[in-house]
C-alpha cells in the first residue's frame, strides 16, 4: 500500500467515525424524546438502530486491523489507528446506553409521570453537545480544545446531582413513586456514563496529538 493510499484509507476511517458519532448523537436525542413523549414506536426505533452502530464499530475495527497489516505504520499512524478504534468502541457503548434508556421509555409508556421531565432533557442536550465537541476535537486533532471540552462534563455532573436529590426527596416523601423515580435515576446515570465516554474521546485526542495517556474522568 502506497503512502497516498494509506492516507486515503485513514481519512475514510475518520469519516466512518464521524458518521458513527452522528448516529449515536441522534440515538441519544431520540431515546430521551421517546421517554419524554412516552413514544414506544420511537423507543423501538432506537433499539433497532443499535445494529447500525454495532455494524459500523465492527467495520471500523476491521479497517484498523487491515491498515496495520498492509503497511508498517509510523508511530503517529499507529496512534491514529489505535485512537480511531478506541473512539469507535466508546461510541458503541454510548449507543448501548441509549438503548437502555429506550427500554425504560417502553417500560414507563403507560404511567403518569411523578413530575414533568425538564432537567433530564436538559442534561441530555448538554451530553449531545459534549459528544459533538469531543468529535470535533478528534477531527481537528486539537489537544488544547479537548482539555477545554471536557469541562462541559461539570454541567452534566451538576444537573445529575440536582436531579438525584429531587428524586430522592420524592421517594422519601412518597414510597409509591419509588419505582418510577428509580427508573429516572437510571436514565441520569446512563447519560452520565455517555458523558464519560465522550470524555474518553477527548483523552484519545490528546493521546493522538501528544502521545500522552491521561485520565480526565475524575
Amino acid at each position: 500500500m502506497t503512502r497516498s493510499s494509506f492516507d486515503t484509507n485513514l481519512q475514510i476511517l475518520h469519516n466512518d467515525i464521524i458518521r458513527m458519532g452522528s448516529i449515536v448523537e441522534k440515538q441519544i436525542h431520540q431515546c430521551i424524546e421517546a421517554l419524554v413523549k412516552q413514544d414506544e414506536e420511537l423507543a423501538d426505533t432506537v433499539i433497532k438502530n443499535d445494529d447500525l452502530v454495532d455494524d459500523l464499530q465492527k467495520e471500523i475495527e476491521d479497517k484498523c486491523i487491515k491498515l496495520i497489516a498492509m503497511q508498517q505504520p509510523l508511530a503517529i499512524d499507529l496512534r491514529n489507528i489505535f485512537t480511531s478504534n478506541k473512539i469507535a468502541t466508546d461510541l458503541e457503548r454510548m449507543a448501548d446506553h441509549a438503548v437502555d434508556i429506550a427500554k425504560i421509555a417502553k417500560r414507563l409508556k403507560n404511567e403518569v409521570y411523578i413530575k414533568q421531565l425538564i432537567d433530564i432533557p436538559k442534561m441530555a442536550d448538554i451530553v449531545q453537545v459534549l459528544i459533538r465537541e469531543s468529535l470535533n476535537c478528534y477531527v481537528e486533532a486539537d489537544a488544547e480544545k479537548a482539555y477545554k471540552t471536557v469541562k462541559i462534563d461539570d454541567q452534566i455532573d451538576a444537573l445529575y446531582k440536582k436531579i438525584f436529590n429531587e428524586l430522592l426527596d420524592k421517594m422519601t416523601a412518597d414510597h409509591g413513586c419509588a419505582n418510577q423515580a428509580a427508573q429516572f435515576l437510571f436514565v441520569c446515570k446512563w447519560l452520565e456514563r455517555v458523558a464519560d465516554h465522550a470524555t474518553n474521546i477527548c483523552e484519545s485526542t490528546i493521546y493522538l496529538v501528544t502521545g500522552e495517556q491521561i485520565d480526565l474522568n475524575d
